[in-house]
């Protein structure tokens, strides 16, 4: 390919948003020729390289918007350190089949259980699978709500918050809301109610969630909403971070 046609290609694949081809070109065509590959495998390599390309900035753009704290993948969790785990829901849970159901997640049980990791795990399954997912501690939203509402944009995050299709909130009952918090996040709840999937982690039984919303009228209407048709997974296991530990620990000495 003479110079100019190659300049004219590249300015064609820019004019159609076909970066990576247009990026990848001058390899291909290198290979192409040292291989004798023909035009229909070049072309065929091309677009592969495209695709592969805007999967990978899509997947970029979604843990970005999801925000996690931390990325903790789901081989970074050790599910032999849990084996009271129902490992069948949780690879059913992998699949993200209860996002496209609106379904939601419920993970209870006390601190150092694995509930966060779990969940972060699953958040970035989500963002694989290309759902909008975010990530915000229960204490952290109700904050932003009320801030929203004492700017008079609380509509504007309300709806942002309705588009997720994942919404995963850490740390439910670790902090007792205001009767104006509580009522707010029951509003972002309420609102995506076979909408849109939840995910929430928390260190309460569901009998004591009135300590955390304080009226018990609208504790039983959200617990009516949140659990209808949910997956709850009760970690009644000791912690996963101190066997994580323990067992780090027996690892360094092993290599002494």
């Amino acid at each position: 390919m003479n110079e100019t046609a190659l300049f004219e290609l590249k300015a064609n694949l820019k004019d159609l948003k076909l970066s990576a081809m247009s990026r990848e070109l001058d390899t291909s065509l290198r290979q192409a020729k040292d291989n004798g590959m023909g035009y229909e495998d070049l072309l065929i390599d091309l677009t592969r390289l495209e695709i592969a390309s805007r999967a990978a900035n899509r997947l970029k753009r979604r843990i970005r918007e999801a925000r996690f704290p931390l990325l903790k993948p789901l081989e970074t969790f050790d599910l032999s350190a849990v084996p009271e785990l129902d490992i069948r829901m949780f690879r059913e849970l992998v699949t993200c089949e209860y996002i496209r159901e609106h379904r939601n997640v419920i993970f209870l049980g006390k601190s150092g259980t694995g509930k966060t990791h779990m969940a972060t795990a699953l958040g970035l399954e989500a963002c694989k699978n290309n759902y909008r997912t975010r990530f915000v501690t229960c204490y952290g939203l109700v904050n932003e709500l009320i801030e929203a509402r004492e700017e008079r944009d609380l509509q504007r995050l309300l709806k942002r918050y309705s588009r997720y299709d994942l919404l995963i909130l850490d740390e439910l009952g670790y902090i007792p809301f205001s009767k104006e918090g509580a009522e707010l996040l029951f509003q972002v709840l309420a609102e995506r109610y076979e909408k849109g999937s939840v995910m929430i982690t928390g260190n309460l039984g569901f009998a004591d969630w009135t300590r955390i919303f304080g009226d018990q009228a609208m504790t039983a209407a959200l617990l009516d909403r949140l659990t209808h048709k949910a997956k709850i997974i009760n970690c009644k296991w000791e912690s996963y971070r101190l066997k994580q530990s323990l067992a780090d620990q027996q690892s360094t000495k092993g290599d002494e």
